[in-house]
């Protein structure tokens, strides 16, 4: 299997980068312990969870995974800060009050001294990002966080990141982890050139688009028992477009034609996108993985490139993954 760069660190991930945000609800414990067992057996060494995933079960179920199987050393282990922890005003945020405290709880949950990608999960619009920053470079040089990075951002605030480290000598980004999938292409406008010139590397999160791009939906308001959009809230809800659909039952078909699930083709199209390091997949069940995992040794066919181009434009979207940022003004018009 082919490992590749995280940025420009030298630290080399697998090409699946394994989330846990079901990891303590819906998925069990046990379960979600066999499902880092068998992903890590596989060839997986990149685990990506966040303090805010279950209220801190997921940590909690990861560390105590790693514990068990005494695997933590050869894991490149990522977590967050930013969302709501607590009901204080300083329980959630980008101040380096809130970032110093929730990387002594995310140690703790995880059992291990240092994180080795700590990530900011979404940006702050007027926090200056020197408070955050500064909080980051103290943490890499405790010692308690080997590298940083970023969630979600628009472009010109990870450029911004980038110049503020370079010019106060702060530990700077090395990846960042947008939402990306065939549905929604906008990454590739700005975001994408800018890691590519800059060297960090991209995760890209809801690949399959919420299960959109897995056969789940025929309908933009009709939602299976069970699926994503029947469990969550309105913001995941409007992400299900029909010309999504549309775009979703073409995939389907290209996937019966290469003997491949649609699935399997959504994720491998994402896997080797230009500029992309590794997709976060986010296994419910042991199926589910084992669906994605024959896509560690798989290559997209260039030939297939043009098709998928011509459902979607580069840089266009059918659907909103964006609508959860409050920078992002633009909605798609179904």
């Amino acid at each position: 299997m082919p490992f590749r760069p995280l940025g420009r660190t030298g630290v080399m991930v697998s090409p699946l980068c394994l989330g846990a945000m079901n990891f303590g609800g819906p998925t069990s414990e046990e379960d979600s312990i066999a499902i880092i067992n068998r992903a890590l057996d596989s060839g997986i060494n990149f685990i990506d969870t966040a303090n805010v995933y279950n209220n801190g079960e997921s940590e909690r179920i990861v560390g105590k995974a790693l514990r068990e199987n005494g695997r933590r050393e050869t894991v490149v282990l990522a977590t967050k800060v930013f969302g709501r922890m607590g009901e204080g005003p300083n329980d959630q945020g980008v101040s380096r009050y809130h970032i110093i405290k929730s990387c002594e709880d995310s140690l703790r949950r995880l059992q291990t001294d240092h994180i080795d990608l700590y990530q900011l999960h979404r940006p702050s619009l007027t926090v200056p990002q020197d408070e955050t920053l500064r909080a980051f470079d103290d943490l890499v040089r405790a010692g308690k966080v080997r590298y940083i990075g970023c969630s979600t951002f628009p472009a010109w605030k990870v450029m911004e990141a980038l110049s503020v480290s370079e010019r106060m000598n702060l530990a700077r980004y090395v990846s960042e982890q947008p939402p990306y999938n065939l549905l929604d292409r906008r990454i590739e406008n700005e975001l994408v050139p800018l890691c590519q010139e800059h060297g960090l590397a991209i995760l890209p999160w809801s690949p399959l688009a919420g299960g959109a791009l897995a056969g789940r939906y025929a309908k933009q308001d009709q939602f299976p028992a069970g699926s994503r959009a029947e469990r969550s809230n309105e913001v995941f809800r409007v992400r299900i477009t029909q010309r999504g659909m549309d775009v979703a039952a073409q995939v389907s078909q290209m996937a019966q034609e290469r003997r491949m699930t649609i699935t399997q083709l959504a994720l491998l199209w994402v896997k080797d996108q230009p500029g992309v390091t590794a997709p976060i997949i986010g296994p419910r069940t042991m199926a589910h993985l084992d669906d994605a995992l024959p896509l560690l040794e798989k290559t997209l066919d260039e030939n297939d490139r043009p098709i998928f181009d011509a459902l979607v434009h580069p840089g266009n979207a059918v659907a909103d993954f964006h609508n959860s940022n409050d920078w992002m003004k633009a909605r798609i018009v179904d």
